[in-house]
């Protein structure tokens, strides 16, 4: 009989780095470097490693990617009751077109951290990340994961907390620019998307350094 996959994200990667002294890991996972419109977010989370009954507590908690809206809603709020801190930055639209997508990631990031640092009161000893490694002036150990958001429980809380936030951004907006449908494709490409691009032209919640914004702009994408 195959053994079912557990839909909770694992804690392989803490367990190690907590045995070897490791007790205040915080994660960084982002939501929307893919969309032409609205801001990207990164969230960061640390968890109670000591707590013997973390998983369980966090039942259900994976890649936010993997999750339905519904289940990253039902569970924010617990990841952030169950956390020893957690924080959330973003990069706005000029900020990503100004400084490019990776240097804007590194920025929100950055923010998040702060944030993070300061709610919880303390500073992290191991940054858990899945995409690139930050700055040296983070003076702290820092480790990336492939597939990060799958495999580590800590970047898997971070990411729900990214995308939720992400996500009631967009529907928020949304009403600002009801003929765009923000609230249903969050600025990601979608034939709706394009329609509304099509007739109206990009709205200033659209990145004007992405091609296909250059494109209906009228700008040579090349």
């Amino acid at each position: 009989m195959t053994k079912r996959k557990s839909k909770t994200a694992s804690l392989k990667y803490e367990m190690e780095y907590y045995r070897n002294g490791y007790t205040r890991i915080i994660g960084v996972d982002e939501a929307g470097r893919g969309p032409w419109a609205g801001p990207l977010m990164v969230g960061a989370v640390a968890l109670p490693l000591d707590r013997t009954d973390l998983q369980k507590a966090l039942k259900g908690v994976r890649d936010s990617k993997l999750m339905t809206a519904n289940q990253r809603e039902g569970l924010v709020e617990t990841i952030k009751e169950v956390s020893l801190t957690w924080g959330l930055g973003a990069a706005e639209v000029d900020e990503i077109d100004e400084l490019g997508l990776t240097d804007a990631t590194k920025l929100a990031v950055e923010r998040a951290l702060n944030d993070a640092i300061e709610r919880g009161g303390f500073q992290p000893d191991c940054l858990f990340c899945d995409f690139m490694a930050w700055p040296p002036k983070w003076q702290m150990h820092q480790l990336s994961i492939v597939k990060g958001d799958q495999l580590s429980l800590t970047i898997a809380a971070a990411s729900v907390i990214a995308k939720v936030s992400r996500d009631a951004y967009m529907i928020d907006i949304a009403e600002e620019f009801p003929q765009y449908g923000f609230e249903k494709h969050k600025g990601y490409h979608s034939p709706l998307h394009v329609a509304a691009l099509e007739q109206l032209g990009p709205t200033p919640i659209h990145r004007r350094s992405y091609a296909p914004i250059r494109k209906f702009l009228g700008e040579d994408a090349d």
